[in-house]
């Protein structure tokens, strides 16, 4: 069976992975959007999460099969890249099937995670659960359970080795990702996790194009072609892990950077932004009684439309903003963070403060909101290394991590903060009609 993707076009599916794509935990997602309320900025950007799921199983088939179609990978067996790729595409298909309604900004309504009762997560610190412990507790825990067990029992794997490709906490005790080679046991699980999670993997590959594309804008274009099939993997430590040939490592630049973007023109949108902090602001009041249940097979049930159905009905005048569409209007919005301008941050902390300060003088109604971005988290936190091949006639080929290869790490250090003041509609008004010599109703970035 295929599947037509406006961005990947025909996406094959394997009869086993139907049960999967039909089960209702899957087609859940066709409900939720993508990008929550980015719509109301970009309007064109409605896709759901159900596509993007697809997408990236097609994009970690490609990256799959691009890795081990070189030489070092030609030498196993065909047998073997056939089952771990089929693992591979069901875990990549399954990444994002945890989320809650409109994304990430209701994890404020999840249980504490100890009421998942996630198998192999019993010790877990008591804390909020999390998108992706309930995308743990549908793998390894509910009615999907056993047609992913189902679809893996050709192929030696089940809803538990899955689970370990998502988190790499989830302990395997067999040896179905390893694999012997040139006499060594090698463990292909770290490259396969990489897939599906790291600085190069098949979500950010999809996601990026096809937000982008939705959006209508070009910041998440990056040239995934090349960049896919410069991918290779290579051993360190009796492991495998992802590489990417040196000649690609612009691509790999370029879709940093594309990411970076995304973030601060799309994600961050002020629109965007302002309905993220409502809802925040709904869930966090007293009288808010929308909960997540811990129940799975009832949280399958909750999606975008069961959110709003809830809103519409709440008398929380918060609630009454996004039910109808009429949140708080941006009054001043300050850019910090940009390189080599370090002199700017005290004109921007003195305009904020004042206009803070103006606004308390009027007993007005506002709101205050920092949204922070930085480049990568690759290059100072504990992770699994990707590794940089260069090929040289007159020396040994040599891998280098990946930090070692580029400046951009340390050319983009520093966060990008957007801080950004919104006022109630009669507030602006009042604001717009006072004179002043601050800029009051204007979007001001200083650099």
């Amino acid at each position: 069976m295929e599947i037509r993707d406006i961005l990947h076009g025909a996406i094959e599916l394997r009869k086993e992975e139907l049960p999967i794509v039909d089960s209702a935990a899957f087609q859940r997602l066709r409900l939720i959007k993508q990008l929550g309320f980015s719509e109301h900025a970009f309007p064109s950007a409605s896709h759901n999460r159900y596509m993007h799921s697809l997408g990236t199983l097609s994009t970690a088939s490609k990256v799959f099969w691009s890795i081990f179609s070189k030489d070092s990978g030609k030498a196993l067996p065909t047998e073997t890249l056939q089952r771990w790729s089929h693992a591979v595409r069901v875990a990549a298909l399954l990444h994002d099937i945890g989320h809650g309604p409109l994304s990430h900004t209701t994890e404020m309504a999840m249980p504490r995670v100890q009421k998942l009762q996630i198998p192999g997560k019993e010790k877990e610190p008591d804390r909020q659960a999390t998108h992706e412990d309930y995308t743990l507790k549908i793998l390894l825990d509910s009615s999907l359970t056993q047609h992913l067990n189902r679809c893996g029992e050709k192929d030696g794997f089940s809803a538990h080795h899955l689970a370990s490709l998502i988190d790499p906490s989830i302990a395997i005790e067999d040896d179905f990702f390893q694999e012997r080679v040139d006499g060594a046991v090698i463990d292909f699980q770290p490259l396969f996790q990489q897939i599906i999670s790291s600085e190069l993997d098949a979500d950010r590959m999809d996601y990026l194009r096809r937000d982008s594309l939705h959006a209508g804008v070009s910041y998440g274009q990056f040239d995934a072609d090349w960049l896919i099939s410069s991918l290779r993997f290579h051993i360190h430590e009796q492991k495998a892990h992802l590489c990417l040939e040196h000649r690609a490592l612009y691509a790999f630049e370029d879709f940093l950077i594309s990411r970076f973007h995304m973030f601060l023109m799309v994600y961050f949108h002020h629109k965007s932004v302002i309905f993220d902090e409502t809802l925040s602001r709904y869930l966090g009041s007293k009288d808010c009684d929308y909960v997540l249940p811990s129940d799975i097979e009832t949280y399958l049930g909750y999606h975008d439309a069961h959110l709003y159905a809830h809103l519409e009905k709440s008398a929380n005048p918060w609630a009454m903003q996004i039910a109808q569409k009429r949140p708080y209007r941006m009054l001043l919005e300050l850019h910090s963070g940009i390189p080599f301008h370090d002199e700017s941050q005290g004109k921007q902390d003195r305009l904020f403060l004042q206009m803070e300060g103006e606004l308390k003088g009027m007993n007005a109604d506002y709101l205050s909101i920092q949204s922070t971005s930085e480049l990568s988290k690759y290059a100072r936190k504990a992770r699994t290394p990707i590794f940089v091949r260069y090929d040289n006639l007159l020396t040994p080929t040599e891998y280098i991590p990946l930090e070692e290869c580029t400046d951009l790490f340390q050319r983009y250090e520093k966060k990008r903060t957007i801080r950004r003041i919104y006022v109630a509609s009669d507030t602006l008004k009042k604001v717009r009609s006072k004179p002043r010599g601050l800029p009051f109703g204007q979007e001001v970035h200083l650099s």
